[in-house]
């Protein structure tokens, strides 16, 4: 497993400002990011036309205040879409890679949704070829992530996790069966025997969501990095 996962804060849909005047999962957030030397954590759907769209929510609503699906959007649409009222507008997969350009590491989650598994991870596979920069692909779904270990995904494959109930783990290590890289988990459900389980075997687990020092120190008790927003993690102040 390669160090780049580990090495640095991650931040959470780019490096935003709590969607004040620099949006999530935007080009000025992963900008940001990028100046500021964090890894970039990202959320993507399938658009109607097959393309990876960079976006969180199923829905339109909190992000751009309209009605509709992400994914009935078509890439063209989606890039006219304004995103919280400001100029930047809803980026596409090849979008977020042409301004990394492998300056810092990617960590793509593919949402659960309603595309198809296989045609969804063909997507995210294809707009990927020739990237050279380091990326890791996660999701909550394990037939996403099945979809990519049989499509032959090159990529680090982590599962994105949580809870604490033996039937929740349960479930976690079946989805490590298809033979998973690392984990992404919850930071307030940790310690756990699933995820002390992989450190145990030397499998690298990142935290999701950190907003303070709490939930710092939580996640260096019990993983190996953290997702964060809300704050500079080289200071520790609030943005």
């Amino acid at each position: 497993m390669p160090a780049w996962l580990t090495a640095n804060p991650i931040a959470h849909r780019g490096y935003h400002d709590m969607n004040r005047a620099i949006w999530e999962n935007t080009l000025p957030a992963f900008q940001r990011a990028i100046d500021a030397g964090f890894a970039i954590e990202c959320d993507i759907h399938l658009s109607a036309d097959g393309v990876p769209l960079v976006f969180h929510d199923d829905d339109l609503q909190r992000l751009c205040g309209r009605d509709g699906a992400i994914e009935d959007l078509t890439a063209a649409e989606a890039k006219t879409i304004a995103v919280g009222g400001t100029e930047a507008t809803i980026p596409t997969l090849a979008d977020l890679l042409d301004a990394c350009s492998g300056k810092v590491p990617l960590v793509i989650e593919l949402k659960a949704s309603r595309a198809d598994p296989v045609a969804f991870a063909e997507a995210t596979l294809a707009a990927l070829s020739g990237y050279d920069g380091p990326v890791a692909l996660m999701s909550f779904d394990a037939a996403l992530l099945s979809a990519l270990r049989k499509a032959g995904a090159a990529q680090p494959l982590g599962l994105t996790a949580e809870g604490k109930d033996e039937e929740a783990l349960a479930a976690h290590w079946k989805a490590f069966a298809i033979g998973l890289d690392f984990v992404s988990y919850y930071y307030d459900h940790l310690p756990n025997e699933f995820v002390a389980g992989l450190r145990a075997k030397s499998v690298p687990v990142i935290t999701w969501t950190v907003r303070d020092e709490d939930a710092r120190r939580r996640t260096f008790l019990n993983a190996d990095q953290m997702t964060f927003e809300g704050f500079d993690p080289r200071q520790s102040k609030p943005l």
